[in-house]
């Protein structure tokens, strides 16, 4: 990727970088896919003045890597280790191991309501994630990673992941949020055999649980076979409509999807957004 040139750099808006010190210099340049992978790369490489001001920059940097459609999965493996490191106590020795089933969750046109409620959003975000937390940790769940709107969480069983879906959709449809908006969260659930490293859980199922959680729309949880096999019983109250067979970015095979309906849950959305 060519370096932004001087002139290049003074007539991006300061919304196309990351981070901006107290001194008005301006770092790393988010304003296209090749520079937020640089921004992702590097970004452990910046002296940030505090750790408010390096939270703020990582949360932009992952708004962006989710805008141009790139999955950092590396980067929450690197910032993870990092808040071990600094003192944070992770127990990865409670998540499961063998076949895991993950549920990936982030909130659809997050940056539009951020502009729409400005400093009421940090409220919303809070909510969020409260509402996503009782739902795992209801069902048996591990919260792995919570990063901006994103969230990321680990099961021992297939139908507890899909049971927290569930409900978190119901109870993100029947939560007040202000203003009269509406808070949507798209859900991928996948089961596979990952890695459990020091820095958190390793492999492709981890990246086809993203991939899959992408593909949908707000309000809608998407599951793939491998996690409808991995079920042991039945869900009660829980449908699963098969959608077909998707290609989905960097995976090398195409993958059959389901859309889980239960009551409470709408039915109706767009085309997935994949190939």
């Amino acid at each position: 990727m060519p370096p932004l040139s001087a002139s290049a750099r003074s007539r991006l808006p300061d919304s196309a970088f990351a981070y901006i010190d107290s001194q008005g210099v301006r770092r790393l340049p988010i304003n296209d896919a090749g520079h937020v992978r640089n921004a992702l790369a590097r970004f452990d490489q910046v002296g940030f003045e505090d750790e408010a001001a390096r939270i703020r920059a990582r949360d932009r940097v992952l708004r962006a890597a989710k805008r141009f459609g790139i999955v950092p999965l590396g980067f929450f493996d690197g910032q993870l280790r990092r808040e071990r490191e600094s003192g944070r106590r992770v127990n990865t020795r409670a998540w499961p191991r063998g076949t895991v089933t993950f549920l990936l969750a982030d909130i659809e046109a997050s940056t539009r309501l951020l502009q729409r409620l400005g400093d009421a959003y940090a409220g919303v975000l809070r909510d969020v994630r409260g509402i996503l937390r009782r739902s795992v940790r209801d069902a048996g769940g591990h919260e792995v990673d919570a990063r901006a709107d994103e969230y990321f969480a680990a099961f021992a069983d297939a139908g507890a992941a899909l049971d927290a879906a569930v409900a978190i959709q119901r109870s993100l449809a029947a939560h007040a949020w202000p203003r009269n908006e509406k808070v949507c969260m798209r859900i991928g659930v996948h089961s596979g055999r990952p890695t459990l490293s020091e820095s958190g859980y390793v492999g492709i199922a981890v990246h086809t649980a993203a991939r899959i959680c992408s593909a949908g729309h707000g309000g809608q949880v998407l599951a793939s076979s491998f996690a409808i096999a991995a079920l042991t019983k039945p869900n009660d109250g829980i449908r699963f409509r098969g959608l077909g067979e998707y290609e989905l970015p960097s995976l090398q095979e195409p993958l059959a999807l389901f859309q889980i309906e239960a009551q409470g849950l709408r039915r109706r959305f767009p085309q997935l957004r994949t190939t």
